[in-house]
């Protein structure tokens, strides 16, 4: 028998890795934007985020114990009710990237297609991912005390509740509401580093990175230099500036002290 020199490759396809299940069907879910992108230019696409969540919660009798909005990412702390999770963050997303192409005129994707999710199966561990959750702001340097972040839940637990179920947890804390609320202001506000799922953001540059990546990029000696400029020349370079990977309209707003609506709005 000849032989002709061919070489057959086998193919090895890998599934996915199937989602882990909650024995109480609570989940610590991550939605992020495709390529990291920003989902939330301004407070009124939070808020229509927020009524989405509002609405789709009640429809699927989901119920949310925890949230936080992020320029990029979300962190939401979910238990299932009639619909599977997956059903109500698709719900969720679908209608949130409607609305965001129609206002901003775009098409296409601005989530990535697999949200990441991890099962929370006790309370110590429910704890812990409210307060990681909680505490994204303040680790990444938006704020410095995390009643000054309004797209959270900390809010919702150390005031009036609207749309998060906060009696189960605060009532972990004690029976007494007041004082198990003043509990769970303490707990989580300690310097801890919780270990939780994370979105890879290892190559997000720091404020100090970041600052001399745009000084670079745009040719400038300070970015002071963008404060004083013509209001068209500015926007321009903001917009250059936004597309620059990993370096959020939160960031940039923070080094270079041009507020954060009008840069999001360049």
């Amino acid at each position: 028998m000849k032989s002709y020199g061919i070489i057959v490759y086998e193919v090895v396809i890998m599934p996915r890795q199937a989602r882990q299940s909650s024995q109480i069907g609570i989940y610590h879910i991550i939605l992020r934007g495709i390529n990291k992108q920003v989902i939330f230019e301004d407070d009124e696409d939070r808020q229509k985020f927020i009524r989405g969540l509002q609405f789709y919660k009640e429809n699927c009798q989901t119920i949310i114990y925890g949230y936080c909005l992020m320029d990029n990412h979300i962190h939401l702390l979910l238990k299932e009710g009639k619909e599977p999770i997956a059903g109500f963050i698709k719900k969720v997303g679908v209608s949130y990237v409607a609305w965001y192409n129609r206002k901003y005129q775009r098409c296409g994707h601005l989530f990535q297609d697999r949200f990441k999710s991890e099962a929370v199966d006790n309370d110590q561990y429910l704890l812990t991912v409210l307060r990681y959750i909680h505490q994204n702001p303040l680790k990444a340097g938006i704020v410095d005390d995390l009643a000054k972040y309004a797209w959270s839940s900390y809010l919702e637990y150390t005031g009036n509740s609207i749309m998060v179920e906060t009696d189960f947890i605060v009532g972990i804390f004690g029976q007494e509401r007041e004082k198990a609320v003043n509990h769970l202001k303490t707990f989580m506000d300690e310097n801890v580093e919780d270990i939780c799922i994370e979105i890879d953001d290892s190559t997000k540059p720091n404020d100090k990175q970041a600052q001399l990546l745009i000084q670079e990029y745009v040719g400038v000696n300070t970015l002071a230099e963008l404060q004083v400029m013509d209001k068209q020349k500015r926007d321009e370079i903001l917009n250059k500036i936004k597309q620059l990977n990993g370096i959020s309209t939160w960031q940039i707003s923070r080094i270079t002290g041009i507020s954060q609506s009008v840069v999001a709005r360049a």
